[in-house]
């Protein structure tokens, strides 16, 4: 059985890679494209500070990681589709079965192959995208502006000792540095006490920020008499105003927390998801999205074990009186099919309130229950 677990895997794993490069080739053409819009601009008007061609081959090949985590789960579906219908029709499968092959043998085979994949969707999309894309989007940004979501950045809410804190970043800088940036500090009644404004800050290593020229605002309240007690509006009366070269704020909002709150979550790793919800939970925030989001990409790679247990009733079929493409093709609707019912669960958990990982898990529990109903009925009809 190792020489046919050995044919199945060097078989499988020369046409999903095959695929594969096929698909990020044609990314890295459209995204080669879409980047020469950009082609010599500068946002400080100076030649050299222009985006260059190097620039832009430099950013789509940071982005290629991104489209691989993306791409494998399908890919590896093509791939093994092929080969078991390659199988199929020229009559090998047939002989491997005569020869001991049994279908839950050739499940098990498959399985195996299918860990390797998740193995590999799972290290490329915890450690090599998040730090090729966040690289990437700085590269950008130093040549066509800061990287920010939507008109006012990001707002982040954190409780410490003695009050509460609302943080505004407006952006990142290219330099992993934050713009635009606004503290607003409340007491224990929910009175505002300061605000800190900075236009630029950086992240200390001790869990502190550090701002530039900071500007800091307290609002003292007015000491009321007995017999007329100051409102809430009426005792603020004094403000004093203070610019601060280097003013360090100790928070535990880590870099990662606010690289999520501007990039995309789906583009982080799955610690930092993990680590942003419980920061979300404990200052009282909604974190449904992140936490769907967080069990999503805790299922996508185990999606590679739903692609090639799609693939294995490809082998049971007949194709001497067909066409091979039309069943890759519609094995390769099913997958695509699969990606869609995943996403739409995804806001419908999100709207409904469901628990995350039942909107994040039910598309493959069904697709999973689906591909061995069939590879079942195959077997025994066959």
């Amino acid at each position: 059985m190792k020489t046919v677990r050995r044919l199945i895997y060097i078989e499988t794993l020369t046409a999903v890679g095959f695929v594969t490069l096929a698909f990020l080739a044609l990314f890295f053409f459209f995204d080669f494209v879409d980047e020469l819009q950009w082609l010599g601009k500068s946002v400080t008007g100076r030649p050299e500070d222009a985006y260059q061609l190097i620039n832009i081959l430099n950013y789509v090949c940071l982005v290629i990681p991104s489209h691989l985590y993306e791409l494998l789960p399908i890919t590896t579906l093509i791939g093994t589709i092929f080969v078991m219908s390659r199988l199929a029709q020229s009559s090998e499968y047939t002989i491997l079965r005569t020869s001991g092959l049994g279908p839950t043998r050739a499940l098990k085979t498959l399985l195996g192959l299918g860990l390797g994949f998740v193995v590999l969707t799972f290290a490329v999309g915890d450690y090599l995208a998040p730090a090729t894309d966040l690289q990437a989007q700085l590269l950008k940004s130093r040549y066509q502006g800061k990287i920010t979501l939507g008109q006012t950045g990001a707002w982040l809410k954190e409780k410490q000792l003695y009050g509460s804190y609302a943080v505004n970043v407006n952006a990142l800088s290219s330099d992993g540095g934050m713009k635009g940036i606004r503290i607003f500090e409340f007491d224990s009644k929910g009175l505002l006490v300061s605000l800190t404004q900075s236009e630029h800050g950086s992240f200390a290593t001790d869990d502190a920020w550090i701002l530039d020229s900071a500007t800091r605002t307290e609002f003292q309240p007015v000491a009321a008499s007995p017999d007329t007690p100051a409102s809430p509006v009426e005792g603020r009366g004094h403000i004093s105003r203070v610019v601060i070269d280097n003013y360090r704020w100790p928070t535990e909002i880590s870099p990662e927390m606010v690289s999520v709150a501007l990039l995309k979550p789906e583009r982080m790793s799955t610690v930092d998801l993990f680590q942003y919800i419980r920061h979300l939970e404990a200052n009282g925030q909604a974190s449904l999205r992140y936490e769907i989001e967080f069990w999503k990409k805790v299922f996508y790679p185990l999606s590679c074990l739903v692609m090639v247990v799609l693939a294995l009733p490809f082998a049971y079929l007949h194709f001497r009186s067909g066409n091979i493409t039309s069943y890759v093709f519609g094995g390769v609707m099913i997958g695509i099919s699969f990606f869609l019912l995943n996403n739409v669960f995804g806001y419908i958990g999100n709207l409904n309130n469901w628990l995350p990982w039942v909107a994040a898990g039910v598309p493959g529990l069904i697709y999973s229950i689906a591909s061995l109903a069939a590879f079942g009925w195959l077997v025994l009809r066959r």
